[in-house]
């Protein structure tokens, strides 16, 4: 009677591991498709990221302004309609960070935006502020000076948060370089989606 209940016990106690170890198999295959879920979010927010830059950086382009009123009026209304279209796109990959990360992206974000609002008068110090950013945002920098503060500040922000700010610096990067002297900054973390579907 004894062997029977060790028995019985037993195979309870392997019965429950059974279980918990299928559960723990299954949530691990969760894991790897929400993983997969955010990768492909990342994605297409980073597409959308790179049509609006794109449909701007024609709207601004050289050779919007070499042709005929009618063409380009034609063209800027599809550019707009364009536009309007890409912004009705919602996509958000929300970023888990400790307070600590929260303030670090804070700062950084004000950093930017402060450089940002000052392009338009100061052009080659605006290029050169933001190579010093982008140079703090790569591990091996050799392009120039490194703002050590801005570096600082970035390292404390969270990884994904990281990737966003070196990301943003680019765009800048190029609209600095593309807009010359007839600069027009489109930031992309910047835009009033109203204003634009209005246009």
């Amino acid at each position: 009677m004894l062997d029977m209940e060790k028995n019985s016990r037993f195979s309870r106690s392997v019965s429950m591991a059974d279980r918990s170890s299928q559960l723990l198999e299954c949530l691990d295959q969760l894991e790897l498709r929400v993983e997969a879920l955010r990768d492909t979010a990342t994605a297409m927010e980073q597409e959308k990221e790179s049509l609006l830059e794109q449909i701007q950086s024609l709207q601004t382009s050289q050779e919007m302004r070499t042709i005929s009123d009618g063409e380009r009026e034609e063209l800027t209304l599809t550019a707009s309609r364009l536009l309007g279209r890409t912004l009705t796109v919602n996509i958000s990959v929300e970023t888990i960070r400790s307070p600590q990360q929260q303030d670090a992206l804070s700062k950084a974000t004000a950093i930017i935006d402060e450089i940002v609002g000052q392009v338009l008068d100061d052009l080659e110090g605006a290029r050169k502020h933001l190579q010093a950013l982008h140079a703090a945002c790569i591990s091996d920098a050799h392009l120039g000076p490194v703002d050590q503060k801005f570096q600082t500040i970035v390292i404390s922000c969270a990884l994904e948060d990281q990737k966003k700010i070196k990301r943003r610096i680019e765009t800048l990067m190029r609209n600095v370089e593309n807009s010359g002297k007839t600069i027009r900054i489109t930031d992309n973390y910047k835009i009033d989606a109203q204003k634009l579907c209005a246009n």
